[in-house]
């Protein structure tokens, strides 16, 4: 499997942020040109601190860094950013709660009491105070505002009370959020609106650290041009958005590009701002750190410098690594720092994760060189943990003989994928975070291994010599699968074991803001089916077939899932006729409309194997009439695919490439971004990456659109071949899909970006095309 790889919904279309639009200060600092030669922290930097009111110069250092809004008074934090957030979230409501900062709670601590109308959360920090709201909501109110859908206009005019006070505390520290893959897969080309969104929403669940990747490679572009390339040449290098997840992690570069300055400068500007939002509520923003990426020909330009070719990643050439043992290496790091400063701020958690799935250490001794990563951080950044991803063999031995792993976290991305785990004897007891993948490349499929979480979050927390200090929240991408979330990050607070029927009966009740005996059965179903599936080899689910690339053998449509069922398909065509049931006055709410369509558009998916095997059977029994009477079938399932998903704003192409094209300034550039967009869902890369690495639908998703433009066409194109092979008694003409799959990237053609159709109708025309009686 490769670690990689959105999911979306509607989006608003974006327009180019106007240079003009942007603050003055920080306007001066994204237009300055980069500091030639730069050889120190902050080298060139000086001369462009004065025209920036935002920013300071630190004595003696020449370092800019952000200056902040004035200070509360000692003992106390400003409420102001989560009293906005409150009013974001419960727009009708927040005037009924009162925010109390109490920075003598112990860390990460609320509590929630008060009478109807009057509601008070103290808590901790900024976000703590949402999380007691959050909680409020969820055991009392008996509401959700879940990721996506909510049901808070269910809520009644008074909130009801609180019977006695309750406090909670975080059962560990660290409770991280995103993965590196999130931008590319969950929207790169999102609005501070979305992202503000998000960060509103694990705020409320509990979250404390958040990864902040939007605007990375703009301290890689200033601090380059310092190092012998020009912004021409470092334009070219950087990816287009969508594919610069990968870029990070150091396993492409260039593909969807090249990337404008101006679009640079936005999206710096948004990384910023999204870095100052988490700060605004206690959370901590995680910036990439460096870790020795650069571009060709480094060491030829900078003498003294080693680098070492990286090899290839799934068809694409790695970007070389710099020695970081070597004193060039210092001065780059030391220069990256200083930009990323001087746009995102300092923070005291990076992300890095030298080697990721493969490359080439050469001669470079691991240990040296995680050693001189470490201290071009704490050069930069004293005392800053360095987060690094749980992931195939990372991190290795080597690396942790060399760090202080005091000031490490390993984000655990196979905690429930894998049997019989020791963490503390495989990283020799280095701190790290229980975490979870379970959705690869912004996949549309229910399901977690949620009684894996259960089984073994409290127990590897209560060993004796247990290394366990976090939860790592690490979908590939967000927003898929709102029971997952609300389960995977109550664990973190739930003061006792959770009982995983009980905690989805709760959840049941609330999430379409009253209990209700309908949805009650739903959601078991659900529970017993597509959210107890086992560890040992999968973390997700399988994907659909209606979205493989054609073929009468075909077992998933991504190389790296599942090629099985795993779990009873049964279960979620019987929570599908349940959630019909559901009282008619529920069927209002977001959350309601989002699980009927993604249960019918599951039930659907899990039919699609088992009428492949039928329509394989057909043209293997050279049986005419059979065939076209199942392929029919086929095509008719994909028309109601397509019409249900596009009848809710999380499941529409449109949004998604409005997105990318609204960042676009004329008609070429737009053009590029929408490319970047689409190749992500279909080919990812070249052909070397689609065939030879195994990429091509990668990212596969049922969205209304894709499913008509790409996926039903390919089937057709395929059907069309057997059934013409069928009549003329010869073999099928061969069909080069890559190509197929290319032309269709390199469209321009415009899909709704908003939701259209009754979702309750069209779910219920899925039921009736799918008799509960033929379904395993």
């Amino acid at each position: 499997m490769t670690h990689s790889m959105p999911r979306a919904g509607r989006r608003p279309v974006r327009r180019p942020l106007a240079l003009a639009a942007l603050p003055a200060a920080l306007l001066a600092l994204l237009c300055a040109a980069p500091a030639p030669g730069a050889t120190a922290p902050g080298a060139g930097s000086a001369a462009r601190a004065d025209v920036r009111s935002d920013v300071r110069t630190d004595a003696g250092a020449g370092v800019p860094t952000r200056v902040r809004a004035a200070a509360p008074r000692p003992g106390t934090f400003d409420a102001a950013p989560a009293r906005a957030a409150l009013e974001r979230l419960l727009p009708r409501h927040a005037g009924q709660f009162t925010l109390v900062p109490d920075t003598a709670a112990a860390a990460d601590t609320f509590t929630v009491s008060g009478t109807p109308g009057a509601i008070t959360v103290r808590g901790s920090t900024g976000a703590t105070l949402l999380t007691g709201v959050g909680w409020y909501l969820q055991h009392v109110a008996g509401a959700d505002i879940g990721w996506p859908g909510d049901s808070i206009g269910m809520l009644p005019a008074e909130l009801p009370g609180v019977p006695a006070p309750v406090t909670r505390s975080a059962l560990v520290p660290h409770r991280y959020a995103l993965n590196d893959t999130d931008d590319g897969y969950s929207g790169p080309y999102r609005t501070f609106e979305e992202h503000q969104r998000q960060i509103d929403l694990l705020a409320l669940h509990g979250i404390n650290e958040v990864f902040v990747q939007a605007g990375a490679e703009y301290p890689y572009y200033r601090a380059l041009q310092g190092f012998g390339y020009s912004a021409e040449e470092l334009r070219e290098w950087v990816p287009g958005p969508g594919h610069q997840s990968w870029w990070l992690l150091q396993n492409l570069s260039g593909f969807g590009g090249p990337v404008s300055e101006r679009l640079m400068r936005e999206r710096a500007e948004l990384g910023g701002r999204i870095a100052e939002q988490l700060r605004g509520l206690g959370m901590t923003p995680v910036l990439p750190g460096y870790f020795g990426t650069v571009p060709p020909e480094f060491a030829a330009r900078n003498p003294g410098s080693a680098t070492v070719p990286q090899g290839d990643w799934a068809g694409f050439d790695r970007p070389d690594w710099l020695d970081p043992a070597s004193a060039v290496f210092g001065k780059l790091a030391a220069a990256y720092y200083a930009e990323q400063r001087a746009v995102f701020g300092d923070s005291t958690m990076y992300r890095m994760s030298p080697l990721h799935e493969g490359g080439q250490t050469g001669s470079v001794d691991v240990k040296s060189a995680a050693r001189a990563i470490q201290d071009a951080l704490h050069a930069a950044h004293p005392g800053a943990l360095w987060a690094v991803l749980g992931w195939q063999d990372d991190p290795t031995a080597e690396l942790l003989a060399g760090v202080d792993t005091s000031k490490l976290l390993i984000l655990d991305g196979l905690s429930d994928r894998y049997n019989r785990l020791d963490r503390e004897a495989r990283w020799g007891g280095a701190p790290y975070a229980m975490g979870t993948i379970y959705n690869f490349g912004g996949h549309t499929t229910i399901g977690a291994n949620t009684s894996v979480w259960i089984e073994r979050f409290g127990p590897w927390l209560a060993k004796s010599d247990s290394a366990l200090t976090g939860i790592a929240y690490l979908p590939e991408a967000t927003g898929t699968n709102p029971a997952a979330f609300d389960l995977f990050t109550d664990l973190a607070w739930e003061p006792g074991p959770v009982d995983q029927r009980q905690w989805f009966a709760d959840f049941a009740a609330r999430r379409y803001g009253r209990p209700d005996a309908a949805a009650a059965a739903a959601w078991e179903e659900l529970r017993k089916g597509p959210y107890s599936t086992s560890s040992g080899l999968w973390s997700e689910s399988q994907d659909s077939l209606f979205t493989a690339r054609p073929s009468l053998t075909a077992a998933g449509a991504a190389y790296w899932s599942p090629k099985s069922m795993r779990y009873r398909a049964g279960s979620v065509r019987r929570a599908l006729d349940h959630l019909l049931r559901v009282d008619p006055r529920l069927r209002g709410t977001s959350a309601y409309r989002f699980d009927l369509v993604d249960t019918a558009r599951q039930a659907l998916a899990n039919h699609s194997r088992v009428l492949l095997p039928k329509i394989k059977a057909a043209y293997e029994a050279k049986d005419l009439t059979r065939f076209r009477e199942l392929t029919a079938e086929w095509r008719d399932g994909e028309r109601k695919l397509d019409a249900v998903t596009g009848s809710d704003p999380n499941f529409l192409l449109g949004s998604w490439l409005a997105g990318a094209r609204s960042r676009g300034a004329d008609a070429a550039e737009q053009d590029r971004y929408e490319y970047d967009a689409r190749s992500i869902l279909s080919v990812w890369g070249r052909r070397s990456t689609s065939e030879g690495g195994f990429l091509h639908d990668y990212a596969n998703r049922e969205w209304s659109g894709l499913i008509t433009e790409l996926y039903a066409r390919r089937w057709d194109a395929y059907f069309d071949s057997l059934e013409e092979a069928l009549v003329r008694q010869t073999a099928p003409r061969a069909i080069d899909w890559h190509a197929f799959e290319e032309e269709w990237a390199r469209r321009t053609t415009r899909h709704p970006d908003r939701p259209s159709g009754d979702p309750y109708a069209l779910a219920a025309r899925v039921a009736s095309a799918l008799p509960a009686a033929s379904v395993n």
